[in-house]
């Protein structure tokens, strides 16, 4: 299985968001950067503290000019209930088949069971700038990613 890199570019895929309608990456391509966050399971503790604390930064995210992708591989419905409980105003993808999960490397199971939790910066063109991988500090999964988003940020108005 090979793992994403800094410096790769996001693969191309489609998934169903939350409200069962396709999701294509491409489609914000030089358009946003993109923080594309992988987490266990809806509903769960850890994950709802992580999904609420990206939720809680977003306003700060779309400052960044940035845009926030929770996968999983829970159902659309599953999706659907969890942002409406959390008030989860971001796109939550899909991944039944832990196709994308597999495409981006990143680990099925953690400690014999759970899938793994990483955090991947993407510039607007697609580049990856950063990645963070922590079962455990949830919350720093957003800290970390608005760190860099902030610093594209500020490059992108100087090289403006």
């Amino acid at each position: 299985m090979n793992k994403i890199q800094i410096g790769d570019t996001i693969p191309s895929f489609t998934l169903k968001d939350q409200n069962g309608n396709d999701f294509d990456i491409s489609s914000i391509l030089g358009i946003k950067k993109m923080v594309i966050f992988f987490y266990p399971h809806d509903g769960s503790l850890n994950c709802t503290r992580e999904a609420c604390y990206f939720r809680d930064l977003s306003d700060v995210f779309d400052e960044a000019d940035a845009v926030i992708i929770g996968i999983s591989g829970q159902s659309v419905e599953s999706h659907k209930e969890f942002a409406e409980e959390n008030k989860l105003r971001y796109t939550l993808l899909s991944d039944g088949g832990n196709i994308v999960r597999k495409l981006f490397g990143v680990p099925g199971r953690v400690f014999g069971f759970i899938p793994g939790r990483v955090t991947y910066v993407a510039d607007k063109s697609g580049k990856v700038v950063y990645i963070f991988d922590s079962q455990t500090e949830t919350q720093r999964h957003a800290d970390e990613a608005l760190k860099i988003c902030l610093l594209l940020k500020r490059t992108d108005s100087v090289s403006n």
